[in-house]
């Protein structure tokens, strides 16, 4: 009904046409979020460790159980989605030219985030985390801004690639 209607109105009086060819304003993308989610996976299974060394959980702790596995599945979607909108809308033909890692580097994030969603392996955390960094690096690269690396200054307290803007 919506669709004959917008029809009679488009026939009546005719719409100009509408395109776009990004998802988010031009040039604004970061990595940053994407690594701020692997290092919340990674605080979450601490956090889950933490947990599972006690001989029997209060309902509380059951509670907070469910919820940091809710958290580690909800960050590794963070981590698909802000890896697939950069991969996806600002890489094109000049950075994949210069950067043919790119595409093998995407699907193993892709891939190391579901394992790490499925399970507990930490390590599976940290190399996530390193294949993150290395798109970062990448990315920052690509637009010539110089990169840093420093342990965060929380928990896990794990190296991230930082872009230095002082430069």
């Amino acid at each position: 009904m919506l669709h004959n209607l917008l029809q009679t109105i488009e026939r009546i009086h005719s719409f100009g046409e509408v395109s776009a060819h990004c998802d988010i304003p031009c040039k604004i993308y970061d990595p940053h979020h994407a690594q701020i989610a692997v290092l919340t996976m990674i605080r979450t299974l601490d956090l889950l460790e933490e947990l599972n060394q006690k001989d029997s959980l209060t309902k509380t702790e059951e509670a907070q159980f469910v919820r940091l596995v809710a958290q580690k599945e909800e960050h590794g979607i963070k981590v698909k989605d802000e890896i697939r909108v950069i991969w996806g809308d600002y890489f094109k033909q000049p950075q994949l030219d210069a950067f043919p890692e790119i595409h093998e580097l995407t699907h193993s994030i892709m891939l190391l985030t579901s394992k790490l969603k499925q399970g507990l392996d930490r390590d599976v955390g940290e190399q996530l985390l390193e294949k993150v960094n290395r798109f970062a690096q990448i990315f920052w690269e690509s637009k010539n801004v110089a990169t840093y690396t420093a342990d965060c200054p929380y928990p896990p307290a794990l190296p991230v690639l930082y872009p230095d803007l002082k430069a």
